[in-house]
C-alpha cells in the first residue's frame, strides 16, 4: 500500500509539478476569472467528440463557444474581455455543451462548479456563475488545533424549530451561540456540498465543488465559518467522496456520455445498495478532481477539516454489503482490499498534513481497518479519528432486548474500551442515523409515547419517564468519559429530542413537521427537556477544565456485574456509576484519594432525586480495594 501511495506521490512530482500545484487545479478547471477580466475555461471530458460553453451571456448559442482539444481528455477555452469587463456576469446561467460520440448534444453543468440553484417550478439545478463584484473577506484566523474534541454535529436546513428549510444566516445567529454555550468546541456540518435531493440528508452529492444553495450563497456559509472561528469554534465539513448522485443532467454521471468519466463503467461502478455511482480512484484525474475538491473547501471557505463519510464502502471492493467484521486480520488484507481507494485516502490525508496541518480528517469506518489512524509514514490511512461505531448500537441493543437487572457492566465497558492502542477514537451515544425515520433516538426508546404526556414539571414524575431522564445521563457521561479520545452529538439529542428525523418527501406528503430542532423545548421552563440540556453543558464544560478525552485510557478499578456499579480514573477524576434498577449504596468502597463531587446526574437541576451532599468532602484510607492501595467509603 505505502508502495502504491509513494509511485503517486513521485508521479504527480515528476509530471504535475508537485503536490502543490496539481492539487490547485480549483483555481483552473470549470469557468474562471482572470485578473483582465477574460475568462479561462478547462473540463475533463475524455469521452467527447467536442465541447462548447453556452448561457446567458451568447444567447445560449451552443456552437459560439467552442474548446480547443487538448491531450488526455482535457478541453480548454479564453474569452477575452469586453472593454475591460467580464463577458461572463456574475448571475448569469451556463452550461457545458458536450457533443457525444453519437452526435448528441448533451447540456451539462461543469463538475467544477462553484454555484447552483433550483427554481421553485424546476427539477434540475442550473449553474450560475458566481463572481460577485466584492466577496466575504475573513476576519477572523482559525482556532488552534484542538487537543479535546467535542463535536456538535448539525444540519443548517434543520436547524430550526420551524417547518421550513433554515438559512445559513439562521445558523450564524442562532445556532453558534447554543453550541458555544453547550460548551462544544467543533460543529461538524452535514449536507453542505450540493445535493439535489434534500431527503438525502446530504448523502448524494450533485456539484462536488458548490456549497448547497437552498441555505443562502457562497458568502452566507463563509461569514458562518467566520463567526464560528471568532467564537474559538472548529469547524469540519462531512465531506462524500465515496459515491456520488445518479443524475446526469445536474450531476456528474455520464458527464461526457459515456458512464465512465469520473467513475467505473458497467457493474462495478454502481453501489447496489444505495444506488449510486463510484469513483475510479486508480484514474488520476479523478485524483485531481478529488483531492482539488478537498483542498478548494479548505482554502475559500476555510473548513478546519473532514469527516470521510462511506470510507468502509471505499475500502473493499464488496463496499461492506453482506459482511461482518470480527476484527480478524484476513478481513484487511487480501484481494478483496480496493487498495486505489485506500492509496487515494492516504493522498487526501498526506496532502491535508502537508499544506495544512493544522485540519483535522476522521474516518467513518465500521469494518475497523488497522492503522487507518496512523501516520502515512508508517504506512497508515493518515486519518486523525475514526468514529467508535460500536457504541451506539450496543447502547440501542441493551435498551432494546434487556431487562435493567440483565444489563453486563463487562460488556458495557468492553464496548467502550475496544479500541486500537494509539488510534484515536470518536465515541457517541448516539448520531443522526439513530435519529432518522425507521428508528429511534435513545429518549425516544427510553420515555417512547410518555414523551408526548409527561415532560411538563407541572405533571408528577412517573417511573418511565424517570427512569429515562436518569438513564439518558448516565449513557452520555460514560460514553463521553470512557469511551474515546473525543465526543460527538447530534443536534437536539443533548436536551433528548422527541421522535424522528423525516425530510419532506412523497411518503409524508412533503412535510416539514419532522425536519426541523425544536430547541425552543428547553427554553420553557415548565418541561423536563431543560435538565438533559443543562447536564449535557455542564458535563461539557467539566470536560474543558479537566481535558479528559486528551489524557490516557482510564483505569477500569470495577465493574461489579451483582451490583451494576463501574467505577474508573481518567484525567484525574473518578467516575461511578450505579446501573442497578432499584438499590442504592452506603458506604460503597471505590478506588480513590481524596473526593468531592464536582458532576452528579441526580442533582436537582438536572432532574435528579438530589440525595447526595455536594459539601461533603471524602478523604482516603490504607484500605487496598481492587488493586489499588487507597480507597474511600462513597
Amino acid at each position: 500500500r505505502y508502495s502504491l501511495f509513494y509511485n503517486h506521490l513521485k508521479n504527480i512530482e515528476e509530471s504535475e509539478g508537485g503536490l502543490d500545484k496539481f492539487t490547485k487545479s480549483y483555481k483552473t478547471f470549470g469557468v474562471n476569472q482572470l485578473a483582465d477580466g477574460g475568462i479561462y475555461c478547462k473540463e475533463w471530458a475524455p469521452g467527447a467528440e467536442a465541447v462548447f460553453l453556452a448561457g446567458d451571456f451568447n444567447g445560449w448559442n451552443p456552437f459560439s463557444h467552442p474548446y480547443k482539444k487538448l491531450e488526455y481528455g482535457k478541453w480548454e477555452l479564453f474569452i477575452p474581455p469586453e472593454d475591460g469587463q467580464s463577458p461572463v456576469p456574475h448571475g448569469s446561467k451556463l452550461k457545458v455543451v458536450i457533443r457525444a460520440q453519437n452526435g448528441t448534444l448533451l447540456y451539462r453543468i461543469s463538475p467544477w462548479a462553484r454555484y447552483v440553484v433550483r427554481d421553485e417550478d424546476k427539477v434540475n439545478y442550473d449553474w450560475v456563475h458566481w463572481n460577485p463584484p466584492q466577496s466575504y473577506i475573513h476576519k477572523n484566523p482559525s482556532p488552534k488545533r484542538l487537543k479535546s474534541l467535542r463535536i456538535y454535529e448539525s444540519h443548517v436546513g434543520i436547524a430550526s424549530p420551524e417547518g421550513k428549510v433554515a438559512s445559513y444566516k439562521n445558523f450564524t445567529y442562532n445556532v453558534l451561540p447554543r453550541i458555544k454555550d453547550l460548551g462544544y468546541n467543533c460543529v461538524q456540518l452535514m449536507a453542505i456540498m450540493e445535493h439535489a435531493y434534500y431527503a438525502s440528508f446530504g448523502y448524494q452529492v450533485t456539484s462536488f465543488f458548490a456549497a448547497s444553495s437552498r441555505y443562502g450563497t457562497p458568502d452566507d456559509l463563509k461569514e458562518m465559518i467566520d463567526v464560528a472561528h471568532s467564537m474559538g469554534i472548529t469547524v469540519l465539513l462531512d465531506v462524500v467522496h465515496s459515491h456520488a448522485s445518479k443524475n446526469s443532467e445536474d450531476g456528474l454521471n455520464q458527464f461526457d456520455g459515456t458512464d465512465s468519466c469520473f467513475f467505473h463503467s458497467g457493474y462495478r461502478g454502481t453501489h447496489q445498495l444505495w444506488d449510486s455511482r463510484l469513483f475510479d480512484y486508480a484514474n488520476w484525474e479523478v485524483l485531481r478532481f478529488l483531492l482539488s475538491n478537498l483542498r478548494m473547501w479548505i482554502e475559500d471557505y476555510r473548513f478546519d477539516g473532514f469527516r470521510f463519510d462511506g470510507v468502509t464502502s471505499m475500502l473493499y471492493h464488496h463496499h461492506g454489503i453482506g459482511t461482518g467484521f470480527s476484527g480478524d486480520y484476513n478481513e484487511y488484507f487480501g484481494l478483496h482490499v480496493d487498495e486505489d481507494a485506500l492509496c487515494y485516502l492516504m493522498l487526501a490525508n498526506h496532502m491535508i498534513n502537508t499544506l495544512h496541518p493544522e485540519c483535522i480528517t476522521i474516518a467513518e469506518d465500521v469494518s475497523g481497518m488497522p492503522a487507518l489512524c496512523r501516520p502515512v509514514a508508517e504506512g497508515g490511512g493518515g486519518f486523525d479519528y475514526r468514529l467508535a461505531m460500536a457504541i451506539p448500537d450496543k447502547w440501542i441493543q441493551i435498551i432494546k432486548e434487556l431487562k435493567d437487572e440483565d444489563w453486563n457492566m463487562g460488556n458495557i465497558v468492553h464496548t467502550l474500551t475496544n479500541r486500537r492502542y494509539e488510534e484515536k477514537y470518536i465515541a457517541y451515544a448516539e448520531s443522526h442515523d439513530q435519529a432518522l425515520v425507521g428508528d429511534k433516538t435513545l429518549a425516544f426508546h427510553l420515555m417512547d409515547a410518555e414523551m408526548y404526556t409527561n415532560m411538563s414539571v407541572l405533571m408528577p414524575l412517573t417511573p418511565v419517564i424517570d427512569r429515562g431522564i436518569q438513564l439518558h445521563k448516565m449513557i452520555r457521561l460514560i460514553t463521553h468519559a470512557l469511551g474515546g479520545e473525543s465526543y460527538l452529538n447530534f443536534m437536539g439529542n443533548e436536551f433528548g429530542h422527541p421522535e424522528w428525523l423525516d425530510f419532506p418527501r412523497i411518503g409524508n406528503n412533503e412535510s416539514y413537521h419532522y425536519a426541523r430542532r425544536q430547541f425552543n423545548l428547553t427554553e420553557d421552563d415548565l418541561l423536563r427537556y431543560k435538565f438533559l440540556n443543562a447536564f449535557d453543558r455542564d458535563m461539557n464544560k467539566l470536560e474543558e477544565r479537566f481535558g479528559w478525552l486528551a489524557s490516557p485510557q482510564a483505569y477500569v478499578s470495577e465493574k461489579h456485574e451483582a451490583n451494576k456499579v463501574i467505577a474508573f480514573e481518567r484525567a484525574g477524576l473518578i467516575f461511578i456509576f450505579n446501573f442497578h434498577p432499584y438499590q442504592s449504596y452506603v458506604d460503597y468502597r471505590v478506588v480513590a484519594f481524596k473526593y468531592k463531587i464536582l458532576l452528579d446526574s441526580d442533582a436537582g437541576e438536572y432532574g435528579g432525586h438530589q440525595r447526595l451532599d455536594h459539601n461533603t468532602e471524602y478523604f482516603s484510607e490504607e484500605f487496598p480495594h481492587n488493586y489499588r492501595p487507597n480507597s474511600i467509603m462513597v
